[in-house]
């Protein structure tokens, strides 16, 4: 599907159906140097059982228009333009990583366009290594290697890739590849700078989701305590033994834990 906001065209995956106002809907916002097809299982599941699907390319990614925004109350304020584009009133929002972000301080902000929300792989703060920000601020082909390395527990290329006929590594570094110069660094430093995280969180009064990997050197388990402390209505859930890119990693668990959450569709 293809949106117009701003002026500028947006990607969102939507399962091949015509958005239905009697429906509920769920957002999917992706992380750093990704795009929509991080989240393939989940969007198609929930697409093909009775609910609306927005999985969006963030600006500058995927099949979006440029440039990336830059910071991460922007791309929150963005989320909501996407949801007028689409003629969608209110909707529960699943982020991952930096999603993650983007998704809390949408629901802390705009508490009346937010069902309910999921965080995948989250921390507060979320920050990133020197060496990994300046080998993006580079475009050095390092940050591929260090974003995929790290994004996945340390078993991942040991044969154990739990889709049949993928592999991760070669899977996620294809996505990086694609992007354009400069936006895999300006996603990072975007993570980095973020300062309102437990804010947008003391402010979100719908119930939230937290799934955590239990071997996520990215956004370690202990990154997330102070989240849930702030957090009114929380659930956790820890998937191990994964690491970061859980909808690969654990793509069943990942999935049974939305729909746990989210109950059924009308």
């Amino acid at each position: 599907m293809k949106l117009d906001v701003g002026g500028k065209e947006v990607f969102a995956y939507a399962a091949n159906h015509e958005l239905d106002p009697a429906k509920r809907t769920v957002l999917f916002i992706h992380g750093a140097g990704l795009d929509h097809s991080w989240f393939g299982l989940q969007s198609r599941y929930f697409g093909y059982h009775g609910w609306n699907v927005l999985a969006v390319d963030l600006p500058g990614h995927g099949r979006s228009a440029g440039p990336p925004l830059d910071a991460i109350g922007a791309m929150a304020d963005w989320l909501v333009k996407v949801l007028d584009a689409a003629k969608v009133e209110r909707a529960c929002l699943v982020g991952h990583s930096m999603g993650t972000l983007v998704a809390l301080d949408c629901a802390g902000r705009h508490p009346a366009r937010v069902e309910r929300v999921a965080l995948i792989a989250t921390a507060n703060p979320m920050r990133v290594g020197e060496a990994f920000l300046d080998a993006a601020k580079r475009n050095a082909y390092d940050a591929f290697d260090m974003h995929t390395i790290w994004g996945h527990a340390a078993q991942q290329p040991l044969g154990r890739d739990q889709t049949p006929g993928m592999w991760s590594y070669g899977d996620a570094q294809a996505r990086l590849e694609r992007l354009a110069p400069g936006v895999l660094y300006n996603d990072l430093k975007a993570c980095n700078d973020y300062a309102d995280g437990l804010e947008s969180a003391a402010k979100v009064r719908c119930p939230a989701l937290l799934i955590l990997g239990e071997r996520d050197l990215m956004t370690p388990l202990k990154g997330a305590k102070a989240l849930k402390e702030k957090l009114h209505d929380v659930k956790s859930v820890v998937l191990g033994p994964s690491g970061h890119s859980l909808m690969a990693e654990a793509p069943d668990a990942t999935l049974d834990a939305l729909v746990e959450f989210f109950g059924s569709a009308p």
